[in-house]
């Protein structure tokens, strides 16, 4: 049984056309991925008309267009949403979108009707977006790039305030935070994602090691959101503990638009959901105790003490007349010393095993 939840990031990858927003739910249900995640977002709501892009977008689209009108093209129409949640319907695959502005989180929420939510990074420190996705009672994901701990310990004070109904304030948050009904509302209703926020993100800046410090540090599952090159990765993770993974894909790595580069073509995440799943089946329940698998091995494999020459009645063992040889179907070698110095009960003919 998977335990491990895989999100197939689609994110703007379509570029604003409708035929590879589908196309993009086909390659995630042939990938075997749980989710396919889309972003919802009014353009005015989110950025300034004057934003300057990031570096990484910069290198994917240019500098001379803004981060507005980037946003604009990108931007996928309310009545899409319906047909694409429709398809994933179809396709048996759970439809998601990250809301990045109160009027997206409202319609996910009100007409979409969707149960889990995704806080991305770049909402860490948005009080408002953080509070009201909390007030919706739903079940969150909130990724934690450019974040330190005590970032993080802020936002859950704001998403503890808001699942427990307090008015919000500073002291509000550390105070829903640090309360028993705080906490148990937490655990109940929010995953960490630890994340590196660059396109691509440099392995050496991954800090995987964060994943189990996240669980410990906050008692909550943590999963992570990978923005590196290939599938690795996202793979250790797992192996660290991670519950949940996301990662970005895209039809071609080589269309136009702002996270093409650093995202999987449609074989690369087939291939990295397969090997999550071997992952996952890998990691066992963590108890070390005989396989079944291995139970005819282990006679074949382990020695008995055994006759090194003929034993008469009566003689003593001694390093000289006994030896550990396989099979292992004998008397242990863990006897080995107890008995030395002893008087042979019968005779043995050479590789005998020892009774």
């Amino acid at each position: 049984m998977s335990f491990v939840f895989v999100i197939a990031e689609a994110g703007v990858n379509h570029n604003g056309e409708p035929d590879k927003a589908f196309a993009l739910i086909d390659s995630a249900v042939a990938a075997g991925a749980d989710a396919v995640k889309f972003q919802t977002f009014i353009p005015e709501q989110l950025v300034s008309q004057t934003a300057v892009k990031a570096n990484y977008q910069q290198r994917s689209t240019g500098a001379d267009e803004s981060q507005y009108a980037m946003l604009k093209r990108l931007a996928l129409p309310h009545a899409l949403h319906h047909q694409l949640q429709s398809y994933c319907q179809q396709q048996g695959i759970l439809f998601l979108s990250t809301a990045f502005d109160l009027t997206s989180l409202k319609f996910l929420v009100d007409e979409l009707r969707l149960e889990q939510l995704k806080l991305p990074s770049g909402e860490i420190n948005n009080a408002p977006l953080l509070w009201a996705h909390a007030r919706t009672g739903k079940n969150i994901l909130m990724s934690t790039g450019m974040a330190s701990l005590g970032d993080i310990e802020a936002a859950l004070g704001v998403l503890a305030c808001g699942y427990l109904g307090k008015k919000p304030s500073r002291q509000a948050f550390a105070q829903a935070f640090n309360s028993e009904a705080g906490q148990s509302l937490l655990r109940e209703k929010v995953q960490l994602l630890h994340c590196t926020t660059e396109y691509p993100a440099p392995v050496a800046e991954v800090n995987l090691n964060v994943i189990p410090t996240l669980a410990t540090s906050f008692g909550l599952p943590c999963g992570y959101s990978d923005h590196t090159d290939g599938i690795s990765v996202p793979i250790a993770a797992v192996a660290l503990g991670a519950r949940v993974i996301e990662k970005h894909f895209t039809l071609n790595k080589n269309l136009p638009g702002p996270d093409h580069k650093a995202s999987l073509e449609p074989e690369e995440l087939k291939a990295m959901v397969d090997a999550i799943r071997i992952t996952e089946q890998a990691l066992g329940q963590g108890q070390k105790r005989l396989q079944a698998s291995e139970v005819a091995n282990r006679d074949v494999a382990r020695k008995s003490m055994m006759a090194a020459q003929a034993i008469a009645k009566g003689d003593i063992f001694s390093e000289n007349n006994l030896i550990c040889k396989r099979p292992g179907t004998g008397r242990s070698p863990l006897d080995y010393y107890d008995i030395l110095g002893t008087s042979s009960p019968r005779d043995y003919a050479a590789e005998d095993l020892i009774d």
